[in-house]
């Protein structure tokens, strides 16, 4: 079970920095924003737990309805997917 967590906490690393980033350049307006499909991607990818923290963190997409419906929705299916892997594997 470690591997999957240790697995699950570097992807929502990963996802909770890219979403910072993309905060930071919509603070800047720049054109070479990341796009909320591939932040959808990364919550999927069991990455939803790092982009609500960053959403929330730095209120960024938090006036998107898409975004406070879905991600929450994408975390309860990252949490069924990781117990059923480790249910599967160990």
């Amino acid at each position: 079970m470690s591997i999957f967590l240790t697995i699950f906490a570097i992807i929502n690393s990963f996802a909770f920095i890219i979403t910072a980033i993309d905060k930071g350049k919509a603070i800047r307006n720049s054109n070479e924003r990341i796009s909320e499909r591939f932040l959808f991607l990364l919550a999927a990818a069991f990455g939803a737990l790092g982009v609500y923290l960053a959403m929330l963190a730095f209120r960024h997409k938090t006036r998107k309805w898409y975004f406070m419906l879905g991600i929450p929705l994408l975390i309860l299916e990252n949490v069924v997917v990781l117990f059923m892997l480790q249910e599967h594997w160990l």
